[in-house]
């Protein structure tokens, strides 16, 4: 393969690498890890950090090799280049983003606390700062995870310990959490986030796309609570679609039509429920409406000893403690008549679009991008850059599938999962499946 083909601007700092690998090859290991301590001399003395690049790469890539008996390919190093260069790089699965990743991470690790490498998996982001930690470990930095250990998320973190070391694997929510919690803070020896200095962003595109708007709360301080839950549930379940209400054909909003208005206005006794005399039973309507025709018990809350509990829809995991803002997770409460919880005040709230943009650079890879460059520049001026395979694609890519509703997305997934059935072959979730396919 002409790995070397043009079109590749980072292609010279990738030769320069691969090239000056032979000198630190013949290094002992002792010597070897003595490299980040002149490396950090040299930063001190005002050195710029991408100076660095091609020796702290080369290191590092001997250092993968010596502590985990993996070497980068001349594909990663190239990938890892250009990660250096607010670039989003597009690697196809397989072909090895966790490895790529210890080039850019060890290079700002030199510069100390601030650093993050964040997915949007839990178990994940604890795997690589196990695996991969041993690689910067051995070279002198320090790396923790951001995210409990499995079967201990009651377990208070050390959070002052995680973000004082040079490297943090992290999930967007958990650091997201604790920026929330250090804004909240009585005194700054209680925030702990010391820098927002880079981030490497793996499954950029579910993180900074899809999950772009999505705010993330933190509530206390009660509200004076309303009556209004349980005569609201009860009305709007004597509703009738498409007679009173309407739901969109992919079933993410719903909406009052004029005659259920109407309907509403006559069983509370009230002349216009849309005026402002009446706009807090109509905000409660909306809320009983999305609770029974938005939120779906099993999938996105479960209802355990008389106690509704959200559930994260990536990974099925209870969200213990966790509730909806604004009255939605009280109007579940009465739908599924179990005991109606106080309603809550926002003390913090942060969208992950906002949070990102702190940071003084940002650096993404998935495996899905090209077909979002336009928007990842818009919004956060990152470029997507596509890097090669390693060796020649044999798995046949299929051109994306639109279509036009959400009806016609689902009989089409059902076709496909049946054909795999009979075929005796395994499938992703169709969910999975479609996002495979690209969006629509």
């Amino acid at each position: 393969m002409n790995f070397w083909g043009s079109g590749y601007r980072y292609h010279s700092k990738a030769k320069k690498i691969i090239k000056l690998q032979e000198k630190y090859q013949a290094m002992g290991d002792e010597e070897l890890r003595q490299q980040t301590e002149l490396f950090r001399e040299r930063l001190k003395k005002g050195e710029p950090l991408r100076s660095l690049l091609v020796e702290a790469y080369a290191v590092v890539c001997e250092a993968d090799f010596r502590v985990l008996h993996m070497r980068p390919f001349p594909v990663q190093i190239l990938g890892a280049v250009a990660m250096e260069y607010n670039n989003i790089v597009e690697m196809k699965t397989g072909e090895g983003k966790t490895l790529t990743a210890t080039m850019p991470m060890y290079l700002h690790g030199l510069t100390g606390a601030g650093n993050f490498l964040i997915t949007a998996n839990g178990y994940l982001a604890n795997r690589d700062a196990e695996q991969m930690g041993q690689v910067y470990h051995w070279l002198g930095l320090t790396v923790a995870s951001g995210v409990a250990q499995p079967g201990h998320e009651s377990e208070k973190r050390d959070r002052e310990r995680i973000y004082s070391a040079d490297i943090v694997y992290t999930t967007n929510s958990a650091l997201g959490f604790d920026y929330l919690f250090d804004n909240l803070a009585a005194n700054p020896q209680e925030q702990y986030i010391q820098h927002f200095n880079f981030a490497l962003l793996d499954e950029v595109d579910a993180i900074l796309l899809d999950n772009a708007q999505t705010p993330l709360i933190i509530a206390g301080i009660p509200r004076v609570q309303s009556n209004y839950y349980n005569s609201a549930d009860r009305m709007v379940s004597m509703l009738e679609e498409k007679v009173d209400y309407k739901r969109s054909d992919d079933r993410k909003s719903v909406w009052f039509l004029p005659k259920g208005i109407i309907r509403m206005q006559k069983f509370f006794g009230v002349d216009d429920l849309l005026g402002e005399e009446w706009h807090e039973l109509y905000r409660h309507l909306i809320l009983a409406l999305n609770a029974h025709f938005l939120y779906k018990r099993d999938r996105d809350y479960v209802v355990d000893h008389d106690e509704v509990i959200l559930v994260d829809r990536d990974n099925g995991r209870e969200l213990i403690g966790m509730k909806m803002e604004s009255g939605q997770h009280q109007a579940i409460e009465a739908k599924e008549h179990v005991k109606i919880t106080q309603e809550m005040r926002t003390m913090a709230s942060v969208t992950y679009q906002n949070l990102f943009r702190m940071f003084n650079q940002l650096a993404g890879m998935t495996g899905t991008a090209a077909t979002d460059a336009g928007e990842f520049m818009e919004v956060y001026r990152l470029a997507v850059y596509r890097v090669p395979t390693n060796k020649p694609m044999i798995r046949k890519d299929l051109p994306d599938e639109l279509y036009i509703s959400q009806t016609a997305k689902l009989l089409a997934s059902l076709k496909t999962v049946h054909r795999a059935y009979k075929d005796k072959r395994p499938i992703l979730d169709v969910d999975q499946y479609f996002l495979s396919r690209g969006r629509g």
